[in-house]
């Protein structure tokens, strides 16, 4: 099966793989670490639960605003330049972070965490940014396949950082987590300098940017998918502890809670990669992922409309099922996004792969800012389980959407479900000296894409190939 899943690779792209794989893991342990116990750290200084959640989600806000910056500038910027930068700019301040216990006033203990968690954001949006759109430009026949392993790390991130977090600070208090993951951030930027590859493209921006892009309503399709998945997740991270508080759990073992659902990701990620590179088109993906997510919020609560009482054993299987979800709408939308703007004219290029890796980080962003900060209100004025309604309706949403895409795709041809096979072949190669097929395939790959184009300029619609790839 791993041979299936895992595309061959050159020594560069395997270089590339690892440290971006280890980039992936530092962030998402940054994202996930202090879940178990910064919400009652932040309650023993008098903060709200509303107060803590715009912290963990103002995080997540200015990654929203900076990333699509990022991203249209990126090969100006030198996408290893700012992969370094960015690690070493979170480090340090996930080292400051963890000063913060020494803080007893509630209003000084909730600002300073805003503006370290600010600047920490900056960096993470520096460094994802870029490490997507190398994604991008380094495997370019094989892009869903190799995004979703190395999104495996990111599940693994989710795994470790609360578990690391909870155990260290058991062992050593507040300050302890903070300092093992800024110095891991740093390690992760020196490794990062000493063995990945230079990628100095000079491609130009593409004209439009983000507002041209997000023209496209596929792409706008693309865009919620990530933003249902991220809100998901960060529901969550600010409600699941105080809505689990009632089992008096060791903090090692809340730890393990939030383990859950990122193990099922992390193990699930190269499935749902494989399927859309090869087997299935990623709009299927997503509405599987969506339902995945609403049955999973189902039983996390309950829901108020289940006749159920809350309990260990059903909050666990409802994290599993969410755990599938998440795999499949964040690895959906990723591919779906960069499949639909090189269609619709954005050139093969790094530039294009930074835009859409800006715009899949910007959404990741915005969904991991409002699932905090509306849970935080609506946990404080309603409780956990009516709470859960918040995340079961978006994810509804975007099933309905995705239904209601793959009707109007029906309409053209019934065969909605297969990939045709010129475009399992497509080669997205067209970066300066990055010659990953041979001239000959290059050439007929344009030369089918043209074709395809005109014929549908002229109104004569190819059934097989308009299904996978005519978007709405």
């Amino acid at each position: 099966m791993s041979q299936l899943l895992l595309p061959r690779l050159t020594n560069r792209q395997w270089a590339t793989a690892l440290v971006i794989a280890f980039a992936d893991f530092c962030s998402a342990v940054c994202i996930s670490l202090q879940a178990p116990f910064y919400p009652a750290e932040a309650e023993r200084k008098g903060a709200t639960a509303s107060q803590y959640g715009f912290v963990f989600g103002c995080y997540e806000l200015t990654v929203f605003l900076t990333s699509p910056l990022f991203g249209k500038y990126l090969a100006k910027l030198i996408p290893k330049f700012m992969l370094n930068g960015g690690l070493v700019v979170t480090g340090v301040c996930s080292i400051l972070f963890g000063v913060l216990d020494k803080v007893n006033d509630t209003t000084a203990f909730i600002g300073l965490s805003f503006a370290v968690r600010v600047i920490e954001a900056l960096g993470s949006a520096a460094f994802l940014t870029a490490a997507f759109a190398i994604v991008a430009a380094e495997f370019p026949n094989s892009i869903a396949t190799t995004f979703a392993c190395l999104e495996t790390f990111f599940g693994l991130g989710l795994i470790v950082g609360p578990t690391l977090g909870g155990f260290l600070f058991q062992v050593g208090g507040y300050m302890l987590p903070f300092s093992v993951l800024g110095v891991l951030l740093i390690a992760a930027a020196l490794f990062t300098y000493a063995v990945l590859p230079s990628t100095d493209h000079c491609d130009p921006p593409p004209t439009g940017g983000i507002l041209r892009i997000l023209r496209i309503p596929s792409i706008l399709l693309a865009s919620f998918t990530v933003f249902s998945a991220s809100t998901s997740i960060g529901f969550l991270s600010a409600t699941l502890e105080p809505h689990l508080r009632q089992f008096d759990l060791m903090p090692v073992t809340m730890g393990l809670m939030f383990v859950i659902e990122g193990g099922i990701y992390a193990v699930t990620a190269p499935l749902w990669g494989y399927l859309c590179d090869r087997k299935v088109q990623p709009k299927i993906i997503t509405l599987m992922g969506a339902l995945f997510i609403v049955f999973g919020f189902l039983l996390i609560g309950p829901a108020p409309f289940i006749p159920l009482e809350t309990s260990l054993n059903l909050a666990i299987t409802g994290l599993v099922i969410m755990g599938f979800g998440v795999g499949a709408e964040l690895v959906s939308g990723f591919i779906s996004a960069l499949q639909e703007a090189t269609f619709h004219g954005f050139p093969n290029n790094l530039s294009t792969y930074g835009l859409v890796s800006g715009l899949w980080t910007s959404t990741f962003a915005l969904g991991a800012f409002v699932g905090p900060s509306i849970a935080g209100i609506l946990f404080d004025h309603v409780g956990f389980r009516y709470s859960t309604l918040f995340v079961i309706t978006t994810n509804a949403l975007l099933a309905v959407l995705v239904v209601f895409f793959l009707c109007c795709q029906r309409r053209l041809s019934p065969g909605i479900l297969a990939v045709p096979e010129q475009y399992q072949t497509a080669n997205y190669s067209t970066l300066v000296g990055e010659d990953y097929a041979t001239g000959e395939e290059r050439n007929n790959s344009k030369t089918n894409r043209d074709k395809m184009v005109s014929s549908l300029k002229d109104g004569i619609a190819n059934p097989e190939w308009v299904t996978s790839e005519h978007s709405i």
